[in-house]
This record gives C-alpha cells, sequence and structure tokens, in this order.
C-alpha cells in the first residue's frame, strides 16, 4: 500500500496532506488504515532520527476508531465446515484448518509447526518462543481429538513440519486461497481464519471452563484480552 501511494516520491516530499488522504481512501478497512498509520509514523521518526527530515506528517492524523469482531462458529456451522474439509482435495491443508479449530492457535503456529514439538505420549504440544505472539515457550495439552488426528498424520509425514510447503524444507506459508474456497463450500459467510481461534475459545467457555484458564490455553498474558 505505502509503495504504490509514495514509492515515487522522495522523504520529504511527502506531506501531512498525502497521508490524511491515504488515511481516508483506507476509511472502510479501518484496521489496515490504523496499522498503515502506525508503521508511516514509525518509518518517518526514524528518518527524523536520521535526520532525513525535520517533521513527522503523520502527527495529527487521527486513527479511527476500530470495532473488535464478535464472530465464531456455532454447531451447524462447524459441521458445514468439517463437511467442507472432509471433500477438500487437499487434505494436508485441511488437517491444518482442522488443528486450528482444535486447538485455538494462531495460523503462524500451526504452519510453521514441526513434529519435534509435540509430544504425543504425554499430549503436549510445546510451543517454542520464536512462534508465539508473546515470544514465551508455551505447553498446550492436546484433546483426544488432536491426538487422533495428529497420529493419522504422522502416518504420512515425510518432513520434519507438519504441513510442508513446495520446498519440504519449508512450512507452507498462507492459506487463504484454500480457506476461502473452503468457507465458500460450507457457506459461511464474513468468516476468518483467525475467527476459528473465537470459535475455539468460545467452545471452551460454554463448556464451563474459567476465562483465566481459557486464557492460558489461549497464551493470552492480559485477562482483558480473554
Amino acid at each position: 500500500i505505502l509503495l504504490k501511494k509514495f514509492g515515487g516520491k522522495k522523504v520529504e516530499e511527502i506531506t501531512n496532506y498525502d497521508v490524511q488522504q491515504l488515511h481516508h481512501e483506507l476509511r472502510e478497512t479501518a484496521y489496515m488504515a490504523n496499522r498503515v498509520r502506525a508503521l508511516l509514523h514509525k518509518m518517518f521518526n526514524l528518518a527524523i532520527q536520521w535526520q532525513w527530515v525535520i517533521a513527522n506528517p503523520v502527527s495529527g492524523v487521527k486513527k479511527y476508531q476500530e470495532y473488535k469482531r464478535d464472530r465464531w462458529l456455532n454447531d451447524e456451522e462447524l459441521q458445514r465446515l468439517h463437511d467442507a474439509l472432509d471433500c477438500y482435495y487437499n487434505q494436508s491443508v485441511a488437517n491444518a484448518i482442522r488443528l486450528l479449530v482444535l486447538t485455538g492457535a494462531r495460523k503462524n503456529e500451526v504452519l510453521s509447526a514441526a513434529w519435534n514439538q509435540f509430544d504425543l505420549e504425554k499430549g503436549v504440544w510445546v510451543k517454542l518462543a520464536h512462534s508465539t505472539k508473546q515470544k514465551k515457550m508455551e505447553h498446550l495439552p492436546l484433546s483426544t481429538q488432536v491426538l487422533s488426528l495428529l497420529k493419522k498424520m504422522t502416518e504420512k509425514a515425510t518432513t520434519k513440519y507438519l504441513f510442508p510447503g513446495k520446498n519440504p524444507e519449508k512450512p507452507i506459508q498462507d492459506i487463504k486461497k484454500a480457506w476461502c474456497t473452503i468457507s465458500k463450500n460450507a457457506n459461511l459467510e464474513k468468516v476468518r481464519i483467525h475467527d476459528l481461534r473465537h470459535t475455539h475459545a468460545s467452545h471452551l467457555v460454554s463448556s464451563g471452563l474459567s476465562l483465566s484458564i481459557v486464557g492460558k490455553l489461549l497464551g493470552h498474558t492480559q485477562a482483558s484480552t480473554t
């Protein structure tokens, strides 16, 4: 977005009006608009530090109000999703999505997961610090459903990664296109991959687990996040 808008300009040529205009163009996606604003603000702070400019043109550009999404799948939607996953041609990708639903893990944690992180005998997934958002090692207990899924996957495992990419020495990078197809086949409206994490959390709470336990399982450091 920034390269498309400002790629042909010198740093000192970018004005407050230019930033205001870009921010306004992104107004329909408040979250994206605010993230772009924050990145640009950081970039110009560095430019000031390096003495490329004397002022930050992002200053004075107000953030848009953001509203948290409350979207998760109910039992009927989950069943439709499972049916769509069973029919999907790439079962490796389908298993990645199953793991997202069953563990509530973040997408990058699942896609980059390696077999040496899992102790199937003890039923624990040891998430390494570099793969977690909080940059802390986490130990996630695995349900019988997850263990059953992983044991089936080990029968066909040929690399150190659960979900290898085209280059088997590297994990798959993204499943966005696959998710678009699968969610459409499951007739799920306005469901992001991250909403599968919300779904897992909401079903844990509905089953009677306390928010503090759910927060620990999700790797939250703040109770307010949970």
